[in-house]
């Protein structure tokens, strides 16, 4: 993983400093992370080497992909870091000051996963309890306490390739940088993400084409009903372009 350089402890204001916990896991730095982007001297070096998705800046792991989710008014929801043993995603909230906000979320979603019939269990991280879902597939919620954020990340995969997932999860978090700001938000409010440029453009391209493409089929519909044929539907080649869409890992900020 790389590391931007970092703020010295002795230049940061202790009133507002939330030490992070140990890390638990052999896997990770012992470097602290997750960061502040305030924790950077040139917050451009938080730029490098990590996908810079405005409120987040996630590391990218070897041979990983991105797969963006859109909501029904064209704006992300989510962003996936998929690699072959899953996928995982990296997401940031307004939080008080105070740590403890994501015992309070890690609860209701072990609630909420044992409302779906999941088997549900609290399992130590290195940053304390995650919750691990299994039902058809498995799915693993990590969360850490920044300094006015949270970060939650949903790691999901078939159980043979969990812990490989799991371990690059824990890296991918452990290295990525929050970009807060200093607009005052109501807690649990998530931030908002930004796509790179171009990633951004293959999202308005892929969603032309789709556009063009449905046009194309209800005039073809329209013209086999004016002739009197039984209509015929045609699945667009491009799929859900619009809900996935899968880039190179090599985009970083």
């Amino acid at each position: 993983m790389a590391f931007g350089r970092r703020k010295n402890d002795d230049q940061r204001d202790e009133t507002t400093e939330t030490p992070a916990p140990a890390p638990a896991d052999p896997e990770l730095d012992d470097e602290g992370g997750p960061f502040d982007i305030e924790d950077f001297d040139n917050p451009d070096d938080a730029a490098l080497a990590r996908l810079d998705l405005g409120s987040v800046l996630v590391p990218m792991p070897a041979a990983g992909q991105v797969q963006v989710e859109m909501n029904e008014v064209g704006v992300p929801s989510a962003v996936w870091v998929v690699t072959t043993n899953g996928r995982f995603t990296i997401a940031a909230y307004a939080a008080p000051k105070s740590p403890g906000l994501w015992r309070e979320v890690a609860g209701e979603l072990a609630d909420s996963l044992r409302n779906d019939n999941a088997k549900v269990s609290i399992e130590d991280g290195p940053w304390g309890r995650e919750v691990v879902g299994t039902g058809a597939g498995v799915v693993r919620f990590v969360g850490v306490d920044g300094y006015r954020w949270m970060i939650r990340c949903v790691v999901n995969g078939a159980p043979e390739s969990m812990d490989r997932l799991t371990v690059e999860a824990r890296e991918a978090v452990a290295d990525t940088v929050v970009r807060r700001g200093d607009t005052p938000l109501p807690v649990r409010t998530p931030l908002p993400v930004q796509l790179p440029e171009p990633m951004a453009e293959q999202l308005r391209q892929a969603a032309a084409q789709q556009a063009q493409m449905a046009a194309a089929q209800q005039a073809l519909i329209q013209q086999q009903q004016a002739q009197g044929q039984q209509p015929t539907e045609r699945r667009s080649a491009s799929g859900s372009a619009m809900q996935q869409l899968r880039s190179s890992s090599s985009t970083g900020g």
